[in-house]
This record gives structure tokens, sequence and C-alpha cells, in this order.
């Protein structure tokens, strides 16, 4: 990525758009993704062998059939004209019964499949989204989220399919191959030399085939990711593109992405849907020269009618697995597709380890110490330079400055969000790397500039930073937000369902539930980005004033973007290209007159 793309340490929207790619798609081997499917199927045991015994007591029933009714034909004595009933009907019975036995076990098997597979695949989703829980935030920094979707639910699901069934399938094909080549070379082993050319076509034509419909099948995954990212990224851009008659263009990239994800899907397709028909041609042309054979062997008398009866059935089961194989593999090209951006995810980097004497934080009094600290997204090119603040416990400390300053990397660098390459942040005089993630994240509660709700009730989404809270308490944070008389309001009060990221209120009272939110949290230091950017300045005053009573004995940090609502802190940090410029009391900076005196002056000029 070239540096032009980083202004400041901010990323602007459509740098960030560039920034983001698909998943990795390299190749991985074909035998470590087998071994590693192999494993969910493990997990199964028990279910896989009863499974694998029914597929081969099943398998086994069902071809005696063709044997049986050869031997009808023969006690029916077409050639010398008389007729063996009895043994006709016990034939047929005995027919009739394998059929029904087989069809019995079969529907048996689908039951333990169906349980296999739903086992499988909610084995396979929950190690995914555990993996996604455990990855660092820089990672969803790289990757769309529609892509990651995309993994989650469509490879998921293609992979399950082709493991819990395709497997069952060959293992049919195999013992239905086995015993109808077994049954052939007891009726006229003569007539199975027609496989010798047929075979080999087949085997040649299938491995040359499947060789070039993975990388295809590869690209098909990929191109359905890309899609899905452009349309979640759209789907949560909808205003601004109204607002700006953006309409058209989205269409348009929309199209072009679809068309992409069109023809990679068809070219695939077109490739994988080849091999069945193909090889079914082949194994037409082996089942023409079998008819023609044993026609010449009959008039000879050197078999029987029924013989070629029942070898004719057993050469079509013959054939008909390996024809259902060639389809499978053009499946199992998908499912490899899919299953390496399965395994890629699952094998991201996850957030690094505690070190093993990592201590927890406790009785935290909240003294934040940084020291010398310097950070970089990207190697060589530096965000944070040579920092260095001290907040006392209690403090409120407010960071100003222009915007890609650098102000909201400080508190993801405070709360170890992304790790910094030099110096030292310690809290109460512990170095955070010393310290479990957890109870150092725990001992922060913070209010971000895009503030996030989910699907629930408002209650719910208050309660959501406390597991402990009671109806009181959230009542009393609701009502030092400011939000109390309007949840009121509501149809349900603190029970109404709001929707996904609040969309059916407004920005501003979305902003104040997560307020309150940060109010019912107990710990001892607190983090607000710009957390007032949304509400009015009347009720940005009376918030001001309820949080700091709230915030009494607790170390806040504060980003501000109107200068105007932290006159009142202890500590102002301006911050410049990622360094502190100047520092001190509101008063203190507008008697220097130097840059945040000008920011200020700036600010009011252009209101």
């Amino acid at each position: 990525m070239s540096n032009q793309m980083i202004r400041g340490g901010r990323w602007s929207r459509n740098d960030m758009r560039e920034a983001k790619r698909a998943l990795p798609t390299a190749r991985m081997p074909r035998r470590q993704i087998i071994q590693r499917l192999w494993r969910y199927l493990g997990r199964n045991r028990a279910l896989m062998v009863l499974a694998i015994f029914l597929t081969l007591l099943s398998s086994s029933i069902g071809l005696v059939g063709p044997r049986l009714s050869g031997l009808a034909i023969d006690a029916i004595g077409l050639t010398e004209g008389q007729a063996d009933f009895p043994k006709v009907f016990l034939y047929v019975g005995l027919m009739a019964l394998s059929y029904v036995v087989a069809a019995s076990l079969g529907y048996i098997l689908s039951r333990v499949t169906l349980r296999m597979t739903r086992n499988i695949i909610y084995r396979m989703r929950k190690d995914v989204f555990d993996k996604l829980v455990s990855l660092p935030v820089n990672f969803f920094d790289k990757y769309q989220a529609g892509e990651i979707i995309s993994v989650v639910s469509y490879d998921v699901d293609t992979v399950n399919e082709s493991l819990s069934t395709d497997f069952l399938q060959i293992l049919q094909s195999l013992v239905t191959v086995t015993v109808s080549f077994v049954m052939m070379m007891s009726i006229k082993p003569i007539l199975t030399l027609v496989f010798l050319v047929t075979i080999p076509l087949t085997a040649l034509y299938t491995r040359w085939i499947t060789g070039r419909t993975r990388p295809l099948f590869r690209k098909r995954s990929q191109k359905l990711g890309e899609l899905n990212g452009y349309m979640e990224e759209m789907m949560g851009s909808k205003r601004p593109t109204r607002a700006y008659g953006r309409e058209k263009q989205v269409i348009e990239g929309f199209d072009e992405k679809n068309e992409e994800a069109v023809v990679a899907y068809t070219t695939a397709e077109y490739y994988g849907t080849m091999i069945g028909p193909s090889v079914g041609f082949i194994n037409n042309i082996s089942l023409t020269l079998i008819s023609v054979f044993g026609a010449l062997l009959f008039l000879r008398g050197q078999v029987g009618l029924g013989s070629i009866s029942s070898f004719v059935q057993y050469s079509r089961r013959f054939s008909g697995p390996i024809n259902e194989l060639a389809s499978i593999f053009g499946e199992l090209q998908s499912a490899f597709a899919a299953a390496e951006r399965v395994f890629r995810l699952i094998d991201a980097e996850p957030e690094a380890q505690d070190a093993p004497d990592a201590t927890v934080l406790m009785d935290v009094s909240g003294d934040v110490r940084a020291e010398h600290v310097d950070f970089s997204y990207i190697e060589g090119v530096p965000v944070i330079r040579d920092f260095s603040m001290h907040a006392k416990p209690g403090a409120l400390i407010a960071i100003a400055g222009p915007t890609g300053a650098g102000k909201t990397t400080l508190v993801n660098l405070l709360m170890r969000f992304y790790d910094i390459d030099a110096g030292s942040i310690k809290v109460d005089g512990q170095d955070i790397y010393g310290l479990t993630r957890s109870s150092l994240r725990g001992a922060y509660t913070m209010v971000l500039q895009d503030s996030w709700l989910f699907y629930g009730s408002v209650y719910d989404n208050i309660a959501y930073a406390c597991e402990d809270a009671t109806p009181e308490r959230v009542e009393g944070a609701a009502r030092a937000a400011m939000i109390h008389s309007f949840i009121k309001k509501l149809p349900q009060g603190y029970d109404t369902i709001i929707g996904d990221d609040g969309v059916n209120i407004s920005k501003g009272q979305k902003q104040l539930i997560t307020i309150a939110r940060a109010m019912l949290s107990d710990a001892r230091m607190l983090i607000l980005d710009e957390a007032t950017s949304n509400v009015d300045t009347q009720t940005e005053q009376r918030i001001q004033q309820a949080m700091r009573q709230l915030m009494a004995g607790r170390t806040a940090f504060v980003i501000a973007h109107r200068l105007s609502t932290i006159k009142s802190a202890d500590t102002i940090l301006v911050v410049r290209d990622g360094n502190i410029v100047e520092q001190g009391k509101h008063e203190d900076l507008m008697a220097q007159q130097g840059y945040y005196a000008s920011l200020y002056h700036a600010q009011f000029e252009s209101y």
C-alpha cells in the first residue's frame, strides 16, 4: 500500500475500502484439507461408524436384486419352453424383500447422516466464530465484513454438505462398484474385458478435468465473498448514497461485482457439470459393447438370457457409481475451495496470548502513565511518535487536536487494541504488557463516536456492560444520561425492542443510551471518544454536569471535537501529527496563544 493512502495517521473511508481485501486465497495442499476435514468426521466417530455400516449393508443387500432377477428369468425356461413358477415366485419374492430391506436401511442411514451433518456444521461454524472473537482488532481493519460473513455462512454450508453426504456417497459407490464387478466376474468373466478400455479412459479424463476445475471453484468462492462484502458496505451507507445521489454509481458497482461473480460461478459450474455427462457417455459406450458381445455369446449358447440380463444390470450398477464419482469430484472442487477459506480464517493469527506471568489488574486507582510511545499501523509509516503523558487518579484528561492527529489511536493503545512499537504504558505503576488483557480492558469503560446498539430491549442495551445490573441501577444510569424521560415515552418503556444498531431511534438517542451503558459500569477509568458529538449543545452541557458527578474518583480520557466542552478538564493534551505539542488547563493554553488557542478561535470563527 502506498504511503499516500495514509494522511496524518488516519485513513479516509475510501482508503479503508481500498485497504480491505478478500481473505487470503493462496493454495492449501489438498492432502492437508482432507486431513482437517477428516477430523470433523472423527468427532462424530460413533455416528460415522454406524453410517458406514448401514451404507455397506444397504448397498450389498440392494445389489442382490439383479442376480435374483436373472435367476428368475432363467427359471421361466424361455430356451427350453418350460417354466418353473415356484422358483420364479421365490426369486421374485426374495428380490422384492432385498429391495425393501435396502430401502429401510437407506431411510435409517438418512436419519443418521442428518444428525451427523447437524453436529459437523455446528462444530465448524462454532470454530469459525470462536476464532473471530479471538482475532485482534486490526484483522477487521484489513478484511471486509461481508467477506467474513460469506465464509461463516456460505462456505461452511458448502463444506458441510460435501463432508456429510459426498463421503458416504463415495463409500457407497465403491461398495457398488466392487460388488458389481465380483458378480459380473462370477457370471461371465470375458465380458468384463470391455472395462479395460473404458475405465482407464474415465480415470484419465476425470483427473484432467478436476485439475482444471479446482482453481475455478476457488475463484468462484472469492468473487462471491467480494460481492457480499460490497453489498454489506452499501447496505450500511444507504443514507449517504441517497444524499449524494450516488445510486447510479452504486448500481454500476454492484453490476460489476455481480457480473464477476456470475461469470466465475458459470465458468466453474460449466466445467464441473461437464464431468458427469462426459463420463456417462464413456459408460454408455461400455454398455453398448457389453450388449453386442453378450448377444453374440447368447447366440452361440455360451451364456443364458438371464445371465445376460443380470450382467447388463450389474454393468449399469458398475458404471453408474463411476459416473456419480465423477460428479462428486466436481462438487469436491467447490468444497475444497470453500474449505480453504474456512481453514484460512480458522488459522488466522489470534490476538497474542497474555504473558505466562501476566497478573490480574486489581484494586484499580486509575493512575495512567505513557512514556515515549511510538506506534504505526503500517511499518515505516509512524502515527504516534515519542508520546508521553501522566494521568493521575480521578483526573479528567482531554485530548484535543485536528482530524487525523492520532487522538483515537491513543485510547486504542491504552486498552491494548493495538500493541505499541516502542515505549511503555503503565496503569497504577504496572506495565500493561504484564497484565491480562481482560483485567486491563475491564478497568475501562468507553463510549465511542460510532455508538453501537444491538437488537434487543432498551434495558438489555443499557445493562450490556454490567452482568449483575438491577432495574434500579439501569434507571439511575438512564436518568444521569438524560435519557430516562425519552425511554418512558416509548411503547413498552425499558422493554421496548430497538432495531439492529438502533435504526428506529435517532443518533442522539442512540448515543445517550450508550452513555447510560458506560455510566452503569464500575470501571475506574473512562474513555469518551467524541461521545457527545450527536447531541445538541444544551443536552451536552447537562450530560457533562451529570458525568462530572458520576466520574468522581475515576480517571477519564475525553476526546473532544467541540473544544468548548473541555474547558473544565484537569489537563488538556493537544495532539498534532502524533505528538503532544501542548498540555495544561484551558486558561493556561489560551494564555500561551499557541496551537490550542488557534484551534479554539478557528472553531468558533467557523461557527
